[in-house]
């Protein structure tokens, strides 16, 4: 989960203008794993393990909000377990 936080931090920070696809790109999980994706409807999130599957799709600003909220939600994980979670970066 840390993993994921870190990567999602980075790809909302990168987003000067606008956002590119994300994927996760995980040594520990397969390219794909986890993938959020522009439509023309707005974003959504999917798999590669069920490649016909995807949300709903929702504006950039419901996605930054959850992506937020998943971010506050591991930090306080991390740090429960007495490690400090600013190797994270801020979303």
């Amino acid at each position: 989960m840390a993993e994921l936080a870190y990567h999602l931090a980075l790809w909302l920070q990168s987003s000067s203008d606008g956002h590119a696809d994300f994927e996760l790109d995980s040594m520990q999980a397969e390219e794909g794993l986890i993938r959020i994706a522009r439509s023309d409807e707005g974003w959504r999130v999917g798999s590669i393990f069920t490649p016909g599957f995807w949300t709903s799709p929702v504006a950039l600003e419901v996605l930054v909000a959850e992506i937020k909220r998943f971010d506050r939600a591991v930090r306080e994980g991390i740090a429960g377990t007495g490690i400090d979670p600013a190797f994270i970066p801020e979303p």
